[in-house]
Parts: C-alpha cells; structure tokens; sequence
C-alpha cells in the first residue's frame, strides 16, 4: 500500500538532481515465493561515487537480516527510518546482502509484488514501474541506476509450476518437498523499475523467431487457461512490431527470449519490463465475439508499444521521472507510427489528434497543467499523463517533420549508439539528433518546459494588385500556475493555398526564385511573424497545419464557405476532417445563439450531404466525417459548463445534418452496410461497421422507433462485438424499456468473461441525464462489480464520472459526494487508481455556479483530510486549485 498523506515526504525538484552516490554493478535477488509470505534475499555489489553513507529504498519490508561484505549487522549499526536503510560504510566497493519478508496477498495496491485473482487459482506478478521494487527489497530505487540482474525463483511447483523472469534462462530443477526452482539472467543493465517476476498456473502459445541479424527468438504469450485462446492476434501483432522495428529504425531484439503475460488485476495498461512484459488483459485478449475493432486496435498498438519500449526505454532509459517523456512521449511517437502504417495513416492522424483534443488539452487548461517534463512532483505516480504520453509524442512528430525522415532516423541512430546502455536526458536525446543533422534543436527545448497549450491566431490578406498573399502568424500561451510568463516557441506550420475550385496553388515565398509544390512548413520562431506568398493568381482558402503539424489550438476567423470548401477538397485526410470540425464548432455556436438556419449550420450540413454519397470516400473517414466534437470538446465554446444544454445544442445539429442528408438515404445506406456484414477484421470490414455504427445514431435522431427496430434485429444478428455493443448502447440510450432486455441477455451470454462485462458496465455508465447515478449505484451491487479491479473500477466509475457529463454533472451535486465517498473506499485498497478517478474533477471552475459550488465543497473536503494516501492527497491538493 501506498503510505497515507500524514507520512513525510517532500517536493521533488529537477534542479535538485544529482547522480547516485552509489551504484550497482550487479544484483542477485533470490525469491522464496508464498502467497501470503514470501521471502526475498537480495546481494547488492555497490561502487562509491561520493562520499556519502549507502541509501537503500524500502516500503513495506519486514527486515529479517542486514551483512555487509560477509558481516551481519546489528541494530545501531545502520538506520531504518522514512522508508530508506542507511548504512555507513568504508572503502569504495562492498557486498550488501539484506532478507527481507513480503506478504503478496494483502497487497491491494498492485505495486511491487502481489496476488493477481484469487488465493486458490491466481498467480503471483510485480508491477515496479515507477517505484514499486522497494516494495520488493532495499535499493536505490532510481532509473539512474542500472545493474546486471541474476534472479533465483523457488516455489512450491504443484501451486506455481511457472516460474518467469526478465533475462535468458539459465537452469531450473526440482527440490525437496515437491518445490523447484528456476534461474534467470539478464546481460544487459537495467534500472529497477524494469525487473519482473510471475509465478503461477498459466497456459502459453509460442512462436519462433529469427531477428533481422540472425538470433534465434522463442516468443512466448502467456496467460490462465480459460482465456490463453484470445491470445493470437496479440501474437501476430508482436511479430508484425518487432519486423516493422527491424526495418524502419534498424533495431533487433535482444535476448533469447521474450515473454508477454496477461492479467485481469493491473494498474496499468502494461508493463514492458525486460524480457518480460506484463499486460493488463484488456490490451492483450482479443476474439471477434467479445472484442471489439477499436480494442483489436488497441492490442496491436499496446503490443507495439512495449516491444518499442526495449530499445526507447530499456536500453536507453531516462535519468530520472522527471525525463519520463523521453521513453514514453518517443514510444508513442514510434507506436502511432506503426500503427498508421498497418492501417490507415489520415484515420490514424484523426484518432490520435482527437484523443489529444479530448484528453491532453483540458488537462492543459486545468489545474493538473504541467509541462511535458515537470520541473517537480509530490507523487511521481500522478505524473503519467496525456500530457508526458500524447503531447510528448506530439514533440518528437515536430522534431521529425523539422528533420525529415532520413535526418530523423540518421539521429535516432547516433542517440541509442551514443546512449545505449546509459540513463539520458531530453538535453542528451535533442543532442543526438541534431549532432547528426548538423543542426541546433535547443529551441525545442521551451515545448518540454513550458506548460500550456500555445494558441496560433492566423489572419491572411490577399493582395490582388500584386498577386501576394500575405499570412501573419501569433502565437500565444496562456500563463499557467508557476509561469506567468510564457516564451515563443518554434512552431512549424505545414500549409496549402487552395483557389476557389479546390485546387492546390504553387507556393513561392518572397524571396524565392522558383515555386515549390502545393504544401509547404514555414516555422513561426517569434510571437508573430509574416510569410507572403508570390505569385498567387486569386484569394485564396489556407489549409494550415496539416497533418496537425504542432499541438496548438488554431484561432482563424474562417467564413463557413472556405471551411466547406476545405472539407470537400482538401487532399490532406486529416485537415479535411479538421475542417469539419471547424466548421462543425461554428454551427454549434449559431444553435447556441439561436440561429439553427444560421450559414454555418447550412454549410455543414449540406457539405456533409453531398459527402455522403461521394463514393470515393472510404467508410471509416465519412464516418468520422460526420461525426462533431464531443461534449467534452465543445465545453471550450462556453463561458461556463452546462453539460445538459451542451447536449441538447449538439444532438440539435446532428438532427438537423441528418434531415439533410434524409433518411431514406441513411437507411438505405445502413441496410447495404448491414448486408454486406461479417466478422472480418480486414481495413474493409472494420470501415463498415465504423459507419454502420454512425448512421444507428444519427437514424435514432430523427426516427427513433425505427432505430430501435434496426438496433434490435442487429443485436440478434450480429456477427461481431463491434455490432452488438453499437446495437446495444443505441437501445439503451434510445428506449431505456427496449434496452433491458438486451442489456440482461448480454450480461448473462458474457458472464464470467471480464472484459466483455466491463463493456456491459461501461455502456450503461455513459447513458445521459439524471437516472445516470441510480443505475450506476444499482450496478454497483451486481455480484461481478468490485472495487478491487482497476479495470472494473475505471469501466463503470471512471467511465461515469469522465464520458457521461450529463450524468456525472447533476445541478444537485449527488454525484459528486457519490464519487467522493467512493474515491475514499478505493483509496484505501489501490491509491493509484484513485487518484485516476479523481482527475475527473479537474476543471470544476469552468462549471456554471450551482455545479461549481457543489463540485468545490466535495473537492476541498477530500482535499482536508489526514487519511488519504499520497497518490490521491497530491491530485486532490491540485485540483482543489481550481
């Protein structure tokens, strides 16, 4: 468990780094592993590097047994105190050797070692990312220290026949009293937060592998035998990443093996320990009957991502939490990467920007801001963010469009030769890069500091007399919480200029001799900046950040006409359905104002009507096409939140898009959709049900009890999750009565299958308006709804409080005193995933005044209490701040 907010701690700055005063050549950890005790013998070789006393971490030990270089310690001879053994010693090298004892099943917070499942058929795994190996043994539980790792396992062998460890196998055999035992060595040096162990009952499914440089690889999928079938696609994805590594970044697997291991009860989405990579279940299972595209997705990115870890992460790893970003913003960077290279890259660009939009900029906007790399932290814990993951990869696609992909993969090749085997920093990994570019990159150092999402205000004139166009560029970034005060960034804008037939012109900028081709990346250095253009024939319609070339939020008075015509011709996927999104904004304000028969509202959805039957269109884009900002998004458009008009205004618009389009034409077009139906995971299949998906929707809008016809019969029939998870919610929110039933058959046909019940808590979580909290509290009772599981947790409160603001934002304020007292109850069993909840109370100020007044009292409440851990105490501290 985490220590409780009354415990000591203090601020931890990054202008307080120093390097270790002692290091770790090696460590030989040998476990004796129990259920409810284990024990753990851990032999440090340590090496001076100051002159200091040895600082070991250690939470939650019983000490059994303290030697230094062969001597066992007495009490007076070293100090125990605040969670770190200290102990003074001579000379520049010694052997320390502590036992220590654990107890797996009371640990409830899933950090260091713990129980996964039940007593008599779980197993036993370590989650020790970012500090939880000092819940394990004494170390300096830093990233800046790496050591050579030899693991012993010793278990009774009938309760754990499988022993698995980071590193090569190196001997297992039998014992006395029908225990065994198993070795494991890893060669390369590693921080401690990248050890693993599991033990317990667990089928696999293997493959064989050969590396680009000719090792021979076992990969292995682990996982209980009830679920060990779901586990192949999660195989193929491994192959298809560690090929696509291979080729588009030169990097080859490293160690004789490699094990993935599922489990229902983590923290995380996973873990990519060395070797050993430990999966959240619902990033790793995945059959056409109880998952869905978007988690088929999900499991080819998450794979993806902590095998791209073992080279951004693991070989080179960060210095400290501080350079966090560093492993986890460039990992994101390489995983979208592959992704849209397995599907499709404008569909791929819209997902990961709307995420950003949805996720990182009101964090940006809130009182949890922070920049990409934080300048201190309380709880580093609560730092693993949209803003380090999302935007931190939004900074490396920056860095990359500025080099070009030859530059680009020329510098990734200098920094993990240069810092292969070491802790680096941002400093060290924009040094590589642009050492062997030959070019500075130190400006982009101010993205990682700075906190905010910068606004880029764009204003063109045309100059008919002198053919010129001329665009004036400002930036800006609102002052934040410890910076008042915000520089000019270098902000690179990928534009087109497009004539009134939707052509792309020529781009020569003054100055120049001779025109480029119709996209061009001019880079705003300074807070405002002009870029005139020659030669250009008409006034034009700027395309500006293409492909989203910069995390900004884009501030140009566009007329709905030029946003119509960038929506119907722009050839950049992603601007494309940025312009609707634009577009789509303005509508929703002229229904705010009044005004549903306003130019914007026309423009939309007639643009989006005559898209419907463009047959050139892939499914997947039409339906993110007509698709607006979320409720979430749209809050940026009102002086003051009122989640149940920002509701109604949005569901006005898609009513009125889809009188547009009619609904003959929608019917008609779901039935074809309908016929040509499958399980297919092909790019073809998945666009059809995306669409099909979307045109339900919008067919309940103006036909409800049709929809609830079609709905129904595509429940029955459906031949994927996908389908009958779309058919259900479209029930549930259309008719609560027509949903029932199919909301009780889909819990009995799923139960005892976590995942697919957490899609089952997770759809009623999101249904709207105030009956949302009674059937969140009644659900609460079901017999399969605990507090203990993260994913059980996040699928029905976090969904609640998070995707349902109609529900989660009552004007009585019942659901926010319901969500305090239960954030007080998962407090006290998991830390980590309360303070996760508890971000979704982040940005209560921008509530009207009786939501506001009935957010802040349960926020300042929580926030004055003595017994809550560290974890939930720093995001309640902050948030309170408004």
């Amino acid at each position: 468990m985490s220590d409780r907010s009354d415990t000591p701690t203090a601020v931890i700055r990054l202008a307080d780094y120093r390097p270790p005063a002692w290091t770790v050549e090696h460590v030989d950890l040998a476990f004796d592993l129990g259920i409810d005790r284990s024990e753990v013998l851990a032999t440090l070789d340590l090496v001076r590097q100051a002159d200091e006393p040895i600082r070991l971490n250690g939470e939650g030990l019983e000490l059994l047994e303290l030697h230094v270089d062969g001597r066992r310690l007495v009490e007076g001879e070293y100090i125990l105190a605040n969670g770190v053994l200290e102990v003074g010693v001579e000379g520049d090298r010694c052997t320390l050797v502590t036992r220590v004892a654990l107890r797996p099943a009371e640990n409830t917070a899933f950090e260091g070692l713990y129980l996964s499942g039940s007593r008599d058929k779980g197993f036993l795994l370590t989650q020790c990312e970012a500090e939880g190996f000092r819940h394990i043994t004494y170390y300096p539980d830093r990233p800046d220290v790496l050591a050579k790792y030899t693991v012993t396992l010793r278990a009774d062998k009938a309760r754990f026949p499988v022993l698995l460890a980071g590193g090569n196998p190196d001997g297992a055999g039998d014992l006395p009293d029908g225990r065994h035992w198993a070795r494991f060595v890893d060669p390369h040096p590693k921080p401690s937060y990248l050890f693993a162990l599991v033990a317990g009952r667990l089928e696999r499914i293997s493959q064989d592998y050969t590396t680009a440089d000719g090792r021979k690889v076992d990969l292995h999928i682990w996982a209980e035998a009830d679920v060990i079938d779901r586990c192949d696609y999660a195989m193929d994805s491994l192959v298809r990443s560690m090929r696509w590594d291979e080729q588009a970044y030169g990097r080859n697997y490293d160690l004789d093996v490699f094990h993935v291991v599922a489990t229902h009860d983590f923290n995380m989405g996973a873990m990519e320990n060395k070797g050993l990579n430990i999966f959240n279940a619902k990033y790793l299972l995945a059959d056409p009957d109880s998952s869905t595209d978007d988690e088929y997705r999900h499991v080819e990115a998450v794979v993806a991502h902590e095998y791209f870890h073992n080279w951004s992460g693991n070989r080179v790893t960060c210095r400290d939490w501080f350079q966090l970003s560093l492993k986890e913003g460039l990992t994101v960077f390489r995983e979208q990467s592959f992704s849209a290279d397995m599907n499709s890259a404008p569909l791929k660009r819209i997902e990961d920007v709307a995420l950003l939009r949805r996720a990182q900029f009101p964090e940006d906007a809130g009182p949890l801001s922070h920049p990409v790399r934080p300048s201190q932290y309380s709880e580093i814990n609560n730092f693993y963010t949209a803003t380090v993951y999302e935007k931190g990869a939004e900074l490396v696609r920056m860095i990359a469009g500025h080099l070009g992909h030859d530059g680009f993969r020329k510098g990734m090749d200098l920094y993990f030769e240069r810092h292969d085997g070491e802790a680096a920093t941002i400093e060290d990994y924009l040094k590589a890069l642009g050492d062997a570019n030959g070019v500075d990159l130190s400006a982009y150092l101010a993205w990682y500091g700075q906190a905010g999402t910068p606004r880029l205000s764009a204003e063109g004139r045309y100059e008919a007399d002198k053919h010129r166009y001329r665009l004036l560029l400002r930036q800006r970034t609102p002052a934040s919480a410890g910076q008042p005060n915000k520089q000019a960034l270098p902000v690179p804008v990928r534009l087109s200029l497009f004539d009134a037939n939707g052509r792309a012109m020529p781009l020569r900028l003054e100055g120049e001799s001779a025109a480029d081709a119709g996209e061009r990346t001019v880079v705003l250095t300074q807070a405002e900046q002009a870029f005139v253009f020659e030669d250009i024939a008409s006034a034009p319609v700027a395309s500006l950040l293409r492909g989203f070339s910069a995390p900004v939020v884009l501030e140009c008075e566009y007329a709905p006409a030029e946003l119509a015509l960038l929506l119907r011709h722009d050839a950049d996927g992603f601007n494309r359905w940025d312009a609707g999104q634009q577009l789509a904004g303005l509508a929703y304000d002229e229904y705010r104002d009044g005004k549903p028969e306003g130019a914007a509202v026309v423009a939309w959805a007639s643009a989006l009507a005559g898209l419907f039957h463009d047959a050139s269109i892939d499914d997947a884009l039409l339906a993110e096409l007509l698709t607006p900002p979320g409720e979430i998004e749209l809050v940026e458009r009102q002086a003051e939140r009122d989640p149940e008009r920002i509701r109604a205004i949005r569901r006005g618009m898609l009513r009125a898009l889809a009188k547009a389009i009619g609904i003959d034409a929608l019917k008609a077009r779901y039935a074809a959709l309908r016929e040509a139906a499958s399980d297919g995971l092909d790019a073809a299949s998945q666009s059809r049900r995306q669409l099909k998906r979307r045109l339900l929707d919008l067919i309940a809008l103006v036909d409800a009890s049709g929809a609830v016809a079609l709905a129904g019969a595509q429940y029955s029939d459906a031949p994927s999750m996908t389908d009958r998870l779309a058919a259900l919610t479209t029930l549930a929110v259309t008719d609560a009565a027509a949903g029932e039933q199919p909301l009780a058959h889909f819990r009995q046909r799923y139960d005892g299958n976590a995942l697919a019940l957490d899609k089952w808590f997770a759809a009623q979580a999101q249904l709207p308006g105030d009956a949302a909290l009674a059937r969140v509290q009644a659900l609460e009772d079901d017999p399969a709804f605990t507090l203990k599981n993260p994913n059980r947790v996040q699928a029905l409160l976090g969904t609640f409080a998070r995707a349902n603001p109609t529900g989660f934002h009552r004007a009585d304020g019942a659901a926010y005193r319901w969500l305090g007292d239960r954030l007080v109850a998962i407090d006290a069993l998991n830390p980590q995933v309360a303070a996760r909840v508890a971000t979704a109370f982040n940005g209560w100020k921008r509530l009207e005044a009786t939501r506001r007044e009935a957010a802040h009292a349960v926020v300042a409440e929580l926030a004055a209490r003595k017994d809550l851990s560290r974890d939930l105490t720093d995001i309640l501290a902050r948030v309170a701040l408004g």
